[in-house]
């Protein structure tokens, strides 16, 4: 996978830019946000998330982390691909997106073209606990903990658990020890799984 590409951009404009490292020029979708956030820009790193597919290979580009971890947590709901959640980072940005999902205003989600009723009431159902406050606290989980919690997810599934198993172990463990390093969490999953 290929995490952030640092290089010179040859091309930009508000849905994609090429960006060019070692005489490669890479195609990149982007968000209008990423695309106003490098203005005046020449020299860039660029986050990515690779989206490859049978028919495709597709590198989506991110300004900085916040906007990159939104647009993981959004392909994570089932019906939404990567074209919708770089719409909804066109429309709306990463804390606009985190406050509609905590605060479970569907229309504001519903606001975003191809967004539907359904769709915006499942994005906030499978989202609101990732990023919302857990049973019995008032706090709410920082990304931190989120980007903590996707690689140890990340790690257990390719040791060959069930996705909703780990995600359910995770988000118990992160409610009791909300300062567990990554190899921690993975540790007291394994335990619990």
């Amino acid at each position: 996978m290929i995490d952030y590409i640092i290089g010179t951009i040859t091309r930009r404009t508000p849905a994609c830019l090429t960006i060019e490292t070692g005489g490669v020029g890479y195609f990149v979708n982007i968000s209008l946000s990423t695309f106003s956030k490098l203005e005046g820009k020449e020299h860039y790193k660029i986050l990515v998330h690779e989206v490859i597919r049978e028919d495709a290979r597709q590198l989506f580009g991110f300004a900085d982390e916040e906007e990159r971890e939104v647009f993981r947590l959004l392909i994570s709901v089932s019906g939404v691909g990567a074209a919708t959640a770089r719409m909804m980072l066109s429309s709306l940005s990463p804390a606009e997106i985190q406050k509609a999902i905590i605060g479970s205003e569907v229309d504001v989600l519903k606001s975003v073209k191809g967004i539907g009723l359904k769709t915006a009431q499942r994005i906030i159902v499978d989202l609101k606990d990732k990023l919302g406050k857990p049973s019995g606290s008032g706090e709410i989980f920082a990304f931190s903990d989120n980007t903590r919690r996707e690689e140890a997810l990340s790690a257990l599934v390719m040791l060959g658990f069930a996705k909703n198993a780990v995600s359910k172990a995770l988000d118990n463990i992160l409610r009791e020890e909300k300062n567990l390093s990554v190899e921690g969490l993975i540790k007291r999953a394994l335990k619990n799984l």
